[in-house]
């Protein structure tokens, strides 16, 4: 085959998928990434001025709008800390989840 020639469409028809191919990818775990987390975010909402930063910069989209502030579904949180290092007004901390 020459580089210029083209490989063909693949088809999943034809495709051949091993039986024994990494079972732990096929069973659904119902762990969350709050599940794991070791430090939680808490608004402190005299500070936040509701500029969504910490919305925009949450790798996961656990951040939700409430009516004056930000807050945080802590189901989804895993805890990263980068809405309190992106936001602005200094309004997140960063706290240990309690055991």
């Amino acid at each position: 085959m020459s580089r210029h020639d083209s490989y063909p469409l693949f088809d999943m028809k034809q495709a051949k998928v091993p039986d024994d191919l990494c079972p732990v990818a096929t069973e659904v775990s119902p762990m969350l990434p709050g599940d794991w987390r070791s430090m939680r975010p808490v608004v402190n909402r005299d500070k936040c001025v509701k500029c969504a930063v910490c919305w925009l910069y949450c790798p996961v989209q656990c951040v939700e709008e409430k009516a004056a502030w930000f807050d945080f579904n802590l189901k989804t949180c895993k805890g990263c800390g980068i809405c309190a290092n992106e936001c602005p007004q200094r309004a997140i901390t960063m706290i240990p989840e309690a055991t």
